[in-house]
């Protein structure tokens, strides 16, 4: 693969890479500690966020909440918590949001969210929200949040049709949203033709590319069958063979995701999502070689 001029990028984008970086909360000490010096590597890139992911069926409410409070506090970062309408009536949703306004959280990720593991589809609360459109508008009542929302650009499990589910985003957009955020995806031409789609459906807010570096091919391929991403033969080709050499995976994965952004600055997107797994380096060096450097030291007295 041949890299185009960096200098094109330049004279495409209408301004400043602008990157952020997804966590999830941890669950055991030793998990904290690898989150939070993934969150201290990655600060100085100066994120637009971070987000912090909220486990099916709301099971890492309290930790979700400590995670984001504590970047809050100890880094300056701005971020934003996950936030679904799985297993809770409105009244319990509405106080978790509270909670974060009141502790300075102004960026709420909405998601319908996904059933506990085994429990089967998504089925509503009966005095819950019943979808994320549905929970975007009672967040608008409470308080004026910045409101991401996900999208899917080879589809939701559950969708039935293409147009339905475009429709369906439009609607979380008029209740609210101010972004949209993709789920990963590997073929770059999927993000645009979905793109296309999405603008002719009349939805004019951001749509920001997700990217996930791998750095376990036989987990991707089957976290990617659940949720409906697709898998291309030449990433395969990539990483076969590599199954005990992890060191060379990691070099393929940083390859690929940057390959993989590079096209997209080529053809004009200016900001990005990373899927960051809680490790830091691999999405570190993906910024590197897109040119987004340290900017400041945050979290300092925290890393003392």
């Amino acid at each position: 693969m041949t890299f185009p001029d960096s200098n094109a990028y330049a004279a495409r984008r209408p301004g400043p890479l602008k990157v952020s970086f997804e966590f999830f909360p941890p669950k055991t000490p030793e998990m904290e500690e690898s989150l939070w010096r993934s969150v201290l590597r990655l600060a100085p890139l100066n994120p637009r966020f971070v987000s912090v992911t909220y486990g099916a069926g709301g099971s890492t409410r309290e930790r979700t909440h400590n995670t984001v409070v504590r970047i809050l506090k100890e880094t300056g970062l701005s971020p934003a918590a996950h936030l679904t309408c799985v297993g809770a009536a409105r009244g319990e949703v509405d106080e978790v949001a509270e909670h974060y306004w009141q502790a300075g959280i102004r960026h709420i990720v909405a998601l319908r969210g996904d059933a506990p593991e085994g429990t089967g589809k998504f089925v509503p609360h009966a005095d819950g929200y019943a979808n994320s459109t549905d929970l975007i508008a009672g967040l608008r009542k409470l308080h004026d949040f910045e409101i991401s929302v996900g999208c899917y650009p080879e589809g939701h499990p559950d969708s039935t049709s293409p147009r339905l589910e475009l429709e369906h985003l439009k609607r979380k957009v008029d209740a609210g949203a101010t972004r949209c955020i993709t789920q990963y995806f590997f073929d770059t031409d999927v993000y645009f033709r979905f793109l296309d789609r999405a603008r002719s459906a009349g939805i004019t807010v951001p749509i920001v590319p997700g990217i996930l570096p791998v750095t376990n091919f036989r987990q991707v391929t089957r976290f990617s069958a659940a949720c409906g991403a697709s898998v291309p033969a030449w990433l395969a080709d990539m990483f076969d063979g590599l199954d005990d050499d992890a060191e060379t995976r990691r070099m393929v994965a940083a390859h690929v995701a940057a390959e993989q952004c590079r096209r997209l600055l080529a053809a004009g997107i200016d900001e990005f999502h990373f899927y960051t797994l809680n490790r830091a380096d691999l999405t570190y060096a993906i910024c590197h070689v897109l040119g987004v450097r340290p900017q400041q030291t945050v979290g300092s007295e925290a890393a003392a």
